[in-house]
């Protein structure tokens, strides 16, 4: 029996996952350290189904190393002692050059360090979270899944911006990310409901970063996500879409240099920002503030916006399906969001969606509305299996 560790490194956390694999792929753990730099803790899901939050000690959890070992005392605690023999990563950005998941080596990992840019609040923790599992796990292959591989078959349109084509030959394209996500939820669906899978599908990913897909037939084609993972929606701490104008009046008029700008993007904006209270929803919803309320307001009214722009992209509508936790959990939002869509044929039932039901719309409805909890996990795992079989 082999077994696969798949692990998504952030800033101040690792999430992992075990699988067995034996005639298919069994998840027998999961869980994340959180709080690295601060106060870390594991919190986990055993075996068992009994959920587990521990404090772990600053001095001998500080970064992705010692959390990793961490991971693999808890793992050893758990199940006993067990050989891993393939590690999956979730990586930010491939770039134009990795279109499908790799096996990692000293070459790949110089042109991904090269990425950085392009995905700085992520592209340095996932591959730290690489390094760290080749030394902790020597014995075993390290690869590489990647959230830009998804929509890598974009029509040109679509991954194009309209400047001087030199541009576009240096690699500033329309990437789009949350790709293991989108390419989880889009094999759900053509094993729940494959005549809607085989049409045209807008996906939301919903969570603390937000996106959403235009999918044709299993296939992207269209991005609310761009050259990083700034654009599109408003995000718990990412301002979406923005003038480029701005940035430029910022660094001219107000005199803020690049890093501030880049921290002000990245982690001061998005609902956080907006309500000046907090990026996560749950909060927002119970806050009872005009400026949260107003921070919701226009995350609605986003993604309203870029559903209709995904729907065009598709020319027509036939389901659109939320993911990740605000989709997920979130029905006020979500109603909201699909409310006013009769005209594309979308109609809610509102007591099937406050019920996260996996099908909220109604029975005459045109367009179905689905909910489908993500699973980039158990994704990661589909892959890393598939590449090292044998």
């Amino acid at each position: 029996m082999r077994h696969i560790l798949t692990l998504n490194a952030g800033s101040s956390s690792i999430k992992f996952a075990l699988f067995e694999e034996e005639g298919g792929l069994k998840e027998t753990i999961r869980g994340q350290v959180e709080g690295l730099g601060a106060a870390p803790r594991l919190e986990s899901v055993t075996p068992g189904g009994k959920p587990l939050d521990t404090p772990l000690d600053p001095a001998a959890v500080h970064d992705h190393e010692t959390a990793l070992g961490a991971v693999l005392a808890h793992l050893e605690a758990a199940i006993g002692r067990t050989a891993i023999e393939a590690v999956g990563h979730r990586i930010v950005h491939g770039g134009v050059e990795i279109t499908a998941p790799v096996v990692l080596d000293a070459a790949k990992l110089i042109y991904l360090d090269g990425l950085v840019p392009l995905a700085p609040l992520h592209q340095p923790h996932n591959l730290s979270g690489v390094r760290a599992a080749a030394r902790a796990f020597p014995d075993a292959v390290q690869v590489g899944c990647f959230d830009t591989s998804f929509h890598r078959a974009h029509p040109f349109v679509n991954d194009v911006y309209a400047l001087p084509r030199e541009f576009y030959d240096k690699g500033i394209r329309r990437y789009g990310f949350h790709g293991l996500s989108y390419e989880y939820v889009a094999g759900r669906l053509r094993e729940v409901a494959p005549k809607l899978a085989a049409g045209r599908v807008v996906v939301a990913h919903l969570g603390n970063g937000a996106s959403m897909c235009a999918i044709r037939d299993g296939s992207s084609v269209g991005s609310t996500m761009g050259f990083t993972a700034l654009d599109g929606l408003p995000m718990g701490t990412r301002c979406g879409q923005l003038d480029p104008g701005v940035v430029l009046y910022m660094l001219d008029e107000l005199k803020m240099d690049v890093r501030e700008v880049e921290k002000l993007l990245y982690l001061r904006s998005g609902l956080k920002g907006l309500s000046g209270l907090s990026q996560d929803m749950r909060e927002l919803e119970a806050a009872g503030t005009a400026a949260a309320a107003e921070a919701i307001d226009y995350f609605v009214y986003r993604a309203r916006r870029e559903l209709g722009a995904m729907a065009a992209v598709l020319e027509g509508l036939d389901a659109v399906v939320f993911c990740g936790g605000i989709g997920e959990h979130a029905f006020r939002v979500r109603g909201r969001i699909c409310d006013g869509f009769s005209w594309l044929g979308l109609e809610v039932d509102a007591d099937r969606n406050a019920a996260n039901a996996m099908v909220f719309s109604t029975d005459r409805s045109k367009v179905q509305a689905l909910v489908i909890p993500t699973n980039e996990e158990l994704m990661i795992a589909r892959h890393t299996a598939e590449l090292t079989a044998g």
